[in-house]
């Protein structure tokens, strides 16, 4: 691959490598991308010695490689001190530095440069910001942390005016503060490396080289693409692990060694000056920019995306900005939920000491970016990961409550615009339990921490339209337009860029869609039409009869010392079949939490105040995360009394005449049962949505519906009362 002396010009090249796991993410998935890439990776570079390049290892992977690898550890330390491979810092959990509070910004980025000393042996000049997600007050704290350099995406430059020919370096950047430099990674090489031939690379390269050498081209992306995403195992490290494309690229960088300069960037920092000073403005890559739009404008933008990149308009390009990163607070009621639980609970651990023993680790991991934002490299349709998160905040708190509480049992209430949307919600908290209630949405319970055991239960997903849900539909309509045709693929045998290769993990799946209409919540009442079936239901197929579901409740409360009592109540209408008009109906949800207990007692009446008889299906909802998808043997569902088809907590069916039932998860330590007084039909099905991602298309999992449903046939004046009791204990 040697292209010739090419003595009178030189250039370096600055490769970083990305590598992360989630907070909860599978022991079973770090350990075959491990095998996949970061292991295989260390040794092209032993391979390799005078390839030198920047690593960066988030914190929840040093914690796995620590305790599963510590031989790995070993081995990336000896490339340190060889001056081989320099090791780049971050935020230890690897969070959206802007979206979480200054004061963990620091401690973040503090606590993995003192892991990287005590691993390595080195103290980290730059860092990886995660997802490159940038606001221009994060100088200020990068540099109080310690932080000299962090690289960031060429469209962040291009933003303002700044040309591919002006990012052969870095720019200085302030905020009233110390300097931080800040590289450009073109994005042309991260999408060549290595989806082309390395030749191409080196022949890129060889055109920028200069008389003075003082160009560095930067290339910063995720070390898990070296191997573990879709097709590029055999393709980057070859039959024998050692003749694919990476070798071949780290053999080409060393044939062509007189001219270019693989150059880590700390290095290359220290010794050059800036190209001049930048003020960037708030932005992300191009793609998380484009997710955080809604779906039908970012599919637009995509879609114009594509067309100038086709068009090779980059006089446009370069100025094509989505939407902002704070929009996935706005797009997912889910994210915000589980940002404004973590602003909380920090606020709590700080005001107990915000030390170890107080929860402080537990909320550094909640922070972890993971679930925090949706695109094709992640989300927060990752249900175990969802779950993983409420975990570690819940554990949070529960060690700042015993600071202040101690060991005896409380319980206390608060009406507080807690979504910060000047709306109130209500939220009861006790050493048992945490119960989190929408007033304004159907009297909506859409958090309940079970304390004991660290976990939501209604950690669920609502069923959105997302903008790759109309790519599928294309797709899959082209498909069966044309049976015989499949998926392209490059004629080199090339794995597809995940960017632009369209994957489905089973036929079809544009059939499995479903918009709902409201946030998959808990306690939301609906009066349905008569002989609906379960499939109409779970696919929102229906019209509601009243007007009850997600519309505003009048609450009141009061607490004794047995617990604390909770009234909504709603008069709305319900419509008759063949009257012209409805009938008017109260609807009065009384929740009862005692004290000192893992329970909750749900009574219901509705009362008909009109004249003419009221007929009609009552049915109210449970939407359950209980990580039960893909028929998981340790997350069940029983109904004393009957045998279902399957016990499997994502399973499907129609049970009469239940009067009790358990659901849990063994490796939760959690069950519920579940009684009634009156005994109700049970339509139970998976919540199931249609996901992006490296992968392909796919469904997945996110909890799964629990919907009571009793015949009701009332006189004028008349009223019904149920009552339902959840009892909470370690699973069986």
């Amino acid at each position: 691959m040697t292209t010739g002396s090419n003595q009178h010009k030189s250039i370096h090249i600055g490769l970083l490598l990305h590598n992360h796991q989630p907070v909860g993410n599978f022991p079973w998935v770090f350990q075959q991308v491990y095998e996949e890439s970061y292991l295989p990776m260390i040794e092209a570079l032993e391979r390799h010695p005078n390839v030198r390049l920047s690593l960066h290892y988030t914190g929840s992977l040093l914690d796995w490689l620590e305790e599963a690898h510590p031989e790995f550890l070993r081995r990336v330390a000896e490339l340190v001190a060889r001056q081989q491979v320099e090791i780049v810092g971050g935020g230890y959990y690897e969070p959206i530095l802007p979206s979480i509070p200054d004061s963990d910004k620091v401690t973040q980025i503090r606590r993995l440069t003192e892991r990287v000393e005590a691993d390595f042996g080195t103290h980290p000049t730059g860092m990886w910001l995660a997802e490159r997600v940038w606001e221009p007050s994060l100088p200020r704290y990068l540099t109080e942390a310690g932080i000299e350099w962090t690289i960031l995406d060429d469209i962040h430059f291009k933003n303002v005016g700044l040309e591919d020919k002006d990012l052969y370096g870095y720019y200085a950047t302030e905020d009233q503060t110390g300097i931080l430099k800040v590289y450009a990674t073109s994005q042309s090489l991260r999408y060549t490396i290595p989806w082309r031939p390395p030749q191409e690379t080196i022949d890129t390269l060889k055109k920028l080289a200069t008389t003075d050498g003082n160009r560095i081209v930067v290339m910063g992306d995720d070390g898990e693409k070296f191997g573990s995403w879709p097709d590029t195992h055999p393709y980057c490290w070859g039959p024998d692990g050692h003749s694919g494309w990476v070798d071949q690229f780290f053999s080409a960088l060393e044939e062509n060694s007189d001219w270019l300069h693989t150059t880590p960037l700390g290095e290359y920092a220290n010794q050059h000056s800036a190209l001049g000073r930048v003020y960037i403005p708030t932005s992300s890559y191009i793609e998380m920019t484009e997710w955080a739009l809604p779906a039908q404008r970012s599919y637009q933008f995509s879609q114009l995306v594509h067309q100038l990149e086709h068009e090779k308009r980059n006089d446009i390009l370069q100025f094509m900005r989505g939407g902002f990163w704070r929009s996935f607070l706005v797009r997912y009621p889910e994210i915000n939920n589980q940002h404004k639980k973590m602003l909380r609970v920090h606020d709590a651990v700080y005001k107990a000491g915000a030390s170890e023993e107080v929860g402080l680790t537990h909320l550094l991991k909640a922070q972890a970016n993971d679930t925090y934002w949706h695109g094709l490299f992640g989300g927060i349709y990752m249900a175990h990961v969802r779950s993983a998160i409420y975990h570690h905040l819940i554990k949070a708190e529960n060690a700042a409550d015993r600071v202040k509480h101690g060991s005896a049992s409380w319980q206390q209430y608060e009406f507080t615009d807690f979504e910060r949307n000047t709306l109130q919600q209500l939220i009861i908290e006790s050493d048992q339990q945490n119960l989190y209630l929408d007033p304004q949405h159907g009297g909506s319970l859409f958090e309940w921490d079970l304390r004991r055991s660290a976990h939501n239960m209604l950690s669920v997903m609502t069923r959105q339209e997302e903008s790759y849900h109309q790519t599928l539909r294309t797709y899959e309509q082209e498909r069966r337009r044309n049976a015989a045709s499949k998926e392209q693929e490059q004629a080199s045998g090339d794995p597809g860029n995940p960017h632009s290769t369209i994957r489905t993990k089973e036929a079809d799946l544009d059939q499995h869609l479903v918009m709902d209409r409201y946030r998959r919540s808990s306690l939301v009442d609906h009066f349905l039409p008569a002989g609906l079936p379960l499939a109409s239901f779970a696919q929102v197929r229906y019209e509601e009869q009243g007007n009850f579901a997600n519309e505003p409740y009048q609450t009141e409360i009061a607490q004794d010392e047995t617990g604390i009592t909770v009234v909504m109540s709603r008069d709305g209408q319900v419509k008759r079949a063949g009257a012209l008009s409805p009938l008017p109906v109260r609807l009065t949800k009384t929740l009862f939490v005692p004290k000192g207990e893992e329970k909750l007692v749900i009574r219901y009446q509705i009362e008909n105040q009109g004249q003419a008889r009221l007929q009609s299906t009552f049915a109210t909802e449970l939407n359950v995360n209980l990580l039960g998808g893909g028929g998981n043997p340790q997350a069940y569902c029983f109904v004393d009394g009957q045998q279902l088809d399957s016990h499997s907590f994502d399973s499907t069916g129609e049970v009469n005449n239940v009067q009790a039932m358990h659901i849990g998860n063994s490796w939760l330590q959690q069950d519920l049962g579940i009684s009634l007084n009156q005994p109700a039909t049970l339509w139970h099905y998976s919540i199931d949505t249609v996901t992006g991602s490296e992968a392909g298309f796919e469904r997945t999992h996110q909890g799964s519906n629990f919907t009571f449903l009793w015949t009701l046939s009332l006189d004028g004046g008349e009223s019904w009362h149920v009552e339902i009791t959840a009892l909470g204990k370690q699973s069986r």
